[in-house]
């Protein structure tokens, strides 16, 4: 059955406030592809205490042992995937400056070119949705898309991601929901 709706691919998916209790309670997930086989993303903004070199047996440079691997949601969690930042568009990626990676060898081998003009971020797990089960819960109003930026995505406290693109929206609705407290018993 084809979809209706538009692709999300490279949108960022923001808790509409309806998944409170779910793993993706208050969680960012950036959209890598959406098409009518599915879904699958990454969400942004639960890192963990997990250093890359403790999960890959390989020598990693120091570039990249020392990155913090990030909970990118709870479908094959032992599967690894990251994204980083690109200068040349000739990449298919998630947006133009912007690819999804899974060869660690690939990884490994171009370490040195990266900088802060070129971020990575690695993720364990990822998120994943059937066909037609995005757009459902987009219908039903459990996601708030927002347009994906490299800023937003290597966000300096990504703990704090989600408040944030929330006050940057316009509207008393989002205004409110950065605000509420995690525990609505203490508002």
């Amino acid at each position: 059955m084809p979809r209706s709706s538009p692709s999300l691919k490279g949108q960022l998916l923001l808790d509409g406030g309806a998944l409170r209790g779910s793993c993706f309670h208050r969680s960012v997930v950036l959209v890598c592809e959406h098409n009518a086989e599915g879904a699958f993303g990454v969400v942004l903004n639960k890192p963990t205490e997990i250093l890359l070199d403790s999960l890959i047996d390989e020598f990693l440079p120091a570039r990249l042992a020392t990155e913090f691997v990030y909970g990118g949601g709870p479908v094959a969690p032992e599967a690894l995937c990251f994204l980083f930042g690109q200068t040349s568009s000739g990449n298919k990626g998630v947006l133009e400056n912007l690819a999804l990676g899974h060869d660690f060898g690939d990884l490994i081998s171009k370490a040195s070119e990266w900088d802060a003009s070129h971020p990575i971020r690695v993720f364990q797990g990822y998120s994943g949705w059937a066909p037609g089960q995005l757009d459902a819960e987009m219908e039903r109003g459990a996601w708030i898309a927002h347009p994906a930026s490299t800023e937003l995505i290597f966000f300096a406290k990504p703990s704090e991601l989600w408040r944030h693109i929330l006050r940057l929206r316009t509207g008393w609705r989002y205004r409110m929901l950065a605000e509420s407290p995690d525990d609505l018993s203490r508002n």
